[in-house]
């Protein structure tokens, strides 16, 4: 990611010259168009190149959704998932909570939390696409903090009642399987910040040309995260296997060190924030005439 942003800050100071005549070549030919571009291409590639960054910085937020909703599973495999003495809730369906949250919550923010900041910031949308999407990613964090929180109970209570080695489902630690919703309730927030926020970001400042081209950037994010997630629970494991015994290894959550897995993402969801404030500073937005005549309006 942060290569990716490195590369992005050094090419763009040669895009200019995609848009300069040679000295040397006869002004009645016409020039190739692969020789030299229009002013309004060199424009375009510069949008698409401003939002690269903003895009790195979003692949962090799909790695902890990964890890949610497959570690999340495992450890509700081990606890008591009864809703009552006779229903209970099948783990694989947890990574569904953050779904039912955001379709609560969504309309709570569109129809209350938007106006109410539209009468401070006078901005049409309460707060900029920038803004929303920073503030998903702090959550994103606080989630993953929270997580391990909720694991250090899980295993106090096994390690308190005997059942370090309890076999999944058939022998469900005396914890609520609902535990869990902490960090799903945060989690959830977080997207309807960060995800509904890059959609619309890379929607509104793409070039009209590109624009359903520039939309894919969110799914490709989500794809590189759980790609990102693989590689970073073998890299994990590969370097705490002598000093740890490995974090994640092994199918026993109770003698694995889940939390502290998940206390590690924090922190780089943490440093991954502050990277994406150097880059939200700098960005500047294109001209939006609907959203001034909204301005106006207010």
């Amino acid at each position: 990611m942060i290569y990716l942003s490195i590369f992005y800050f050094f090419f763009s100071r040669f895009l200019d010259k995609a848009a300069v005549r040679r000295t040397n070549e006869p002004l009645e030919q016409a020039p190739s168009p692969w020789k030299l571009c229009r002013v309004t291409q060199v424009e375009q590639a510069k949008i698409i190149f401003g939002m690269v960054p903003i895009f790195c910085c979003s692949i962090f937020m799909s790695t902890c959704l990964a890890q949610l909703q497959t570690f999340s599973v495992q450890q509700g495999l081990t606890m008591d998932t009864r809703i009552t003495k006779t229903f209970k809730i099948p783990p694989a369906s947890l990574p569904i909570i953050p779904l039912v949250f955001m379709i609560i919550l969504i309309p709570i923010y569109d129809r209350v939390i938007v106006p109410l900041a539209r009468k401070f910031t006078g901005h049409p949308t309460g707060i900029t696409h920038l803004q929303r999407i920073g503030v998903g990613l702090v959550l994103a964090a606080i989630s993953m903090g929270v997580a391990g929180i909720v694991e250090v109970k899980r295993k106090n209570v096994a390690l308190k009642h005997g059942m370090i080695d309890a076999l999944p489902v058939l022998q469900p630690l005396p914890i609520s399987t609902f535990w869990l919703t902490f960090q799903y309730f945060i989690f959830g927030i977080a997207d309807i910040f960060t995800y509904v926020g890059l959609l619309e970001f890379f929607y509104s400042e793409a070039p009209p040309s590109i624009k359903s081209i520039s939309t894919a950037f969110l799914w490709c994010s989500m794809g590189l995260g759980y790609f990102l997630s693989t590689i970073l629970v073998q890299a994990v494991n590969l370097v705490t296997e002598r000093t740890n015994g490995g974090w994640l290894s092994g199918n026993n959550l109770n003698r694995n060190s889940l939390n502290l897995f998940y206390w590690f993402l924090c922190a780089l969801n943490a440093l991954n924030f502050f990277h994406y404030l150097f880059w939200a500073k700098r960005y500047k937005y294109r001209p939006q005439p609907f959203l001034n005549a909204e301005a106006e309006k207010v």
